[in-house]
């Protein structure tokens, strides 16, 4: 919020010197940001242009992008980490599509990056990938402590390409601490718990520490995808390079939903959430797995054991019988294709619930 401020109130102050309106600013995302974007443009009137996702492709396009920003465009906002699948946008072709689009146009559009999460995950497993101020037109970057960072909720922050990227009539200056503070927040008096953690983190772990517990982060991702795959059940939804963490979808939902899935996990200890993707993704359900330093290869290969007993049970539940029918309830009699009766299903249903009561007695005995 504190970078898309700054670019509002320096795109104002641009506008105001051309003599031009100011009053209807915009910026470009993609449909897959997170909600403290959508939140921004609402509190502070700017109007949310977003890059709609489509099947297979769910991050912000480069050139859809660019094709969407105007004179009143204050800045394009790249996610470095993708909150629904873990994946990096290119932020690399979006520098150079909006350079040549600024160079037709005669405008300076910036970018920012929303690296939160990923942040802490390319300098240590991507060092060649250029997303930061190596690319001319990345004026800020925002990260998140309390995700790779490994520090606990509410540490994170911005920071500016150059001083003159944050206008200085945002920043607050107190001295009745004893000396000059400036300040420029949107929260009051609070804690540094969480600044003291991340500073220990950051002098306990050092470039080696952080770079060996992202690989370890990837190679469990790595080892819960193979697992997963395995099962022969589930799509991957998510990328090999980007955050750790494993999104995928069932193959087959008829049956049974991701939310379904994702509720009998619970039983197990499991907190895996299931979601729809942002438009035009959204008929695209997915479970997510975020992997962080205490996700070990035990558990991830538990977590497989547990998502093939929770679809074996799933399987077996009469509740979804008539809907497991549904998808076949035509069957040959004599060569001819015909539609079960209804007191045929009935039946089915019958003889599912009595099999399954059966099994439950069966295996809840107290020796």
């Amino acid at each position: 919020m504190l970078a898309g401020l700054a670019f509002k109130r320096k795109w104002q102050n641009k506008m105001k010197s051309l003599g031009k309106p100011c009053d209807k600013p915009n910026i470009v995302t993609g449909a897959n940001v997170q909600v403290c974007w959508e939140k921004f443009a609402r509190y502070f009137e700017v109007e949310l242009k977003e890059v709609k996702l489509r099947d297979g492709y769910y991050v912000m396009d480069p050139e859809k992008a660019v094709e969407m920003v105007d004179e009143n465009t204050i800045c394009v906002a790249a996610i470095l980490g993708s909150t629904l699948n873990g994946e990096f946008e290119d932020v690399k072709t979006l520098n150079n599509l909006l350079m040549k689009k600024n160079q037709e146009t005669g405008w300076d559009t910036p970018i920012h990056v929303d690296a939160a999460s990923g942040g802490f995950i390319a300098p240590f497993l991507y060092p060649e990938l250029e997303w930061d101020f190596r690319l001319p037109l990345v004026k800020s970057i925002n990260v998140s402590g309390h995700k790779y960072g490994l520090v606990y909720a509410g540490i994170g922050w911005a920071i500016w390409r150059n001083k003159e990227d944050l206008p200085e009539e945002l920043i607050f200056h107190i001295n009745y601490l004893g000396a000059d503070q400036p300040t420029f927040t949107l929260n009051f008096s609070k804690g540094s718990s969480q600044v003291i953690a991340q500073y220990y983190q950051l002098i306990r772990l050092g470039y080696e520490g952080y770079k060996n517990i992202m690989e370890n982060c990837q190679d469990n991702a790595m080892v819960l995808k193979a697992g997963l795959e395995k099962t022969g059940r589930f799509n991957i939804v998510s990328k090999d390079n980007g955050v750790p963490l494993v999104a995928f979808s069932l193959k087959d939902n008829r049956r049974h939903t991701e939310f379904e899935v994702s509720d009998v996990l619970r039983r197990f200890g499991w907190i895996v959430p299931a979601y729809t993707m942002p438009p035009d993704a959204q008929h695209v359900t997915v479970l997510r797995v975020v992997i962080r330093e205490d996700f070990s290869r035990t558990l991830a290969e538990r977590l497989v054991l547990d998502i093939q007993k929770v679809l074996h049970e799933l399987d077996m539940l009469p509740a979804r019988v008539s809907d497991k029918m549904a998808a076949t309830e035509e069957h040959a009699r004599n060569g001819i294709v015909v539609k079960k009766t209804d007191i045929e299903v009935q039946r089915e249903i019958t003889t599912a619930w009595m099999k399954f009561v059966s099994d439950k007695k069966k295996t809840n005995g107290v020796c």
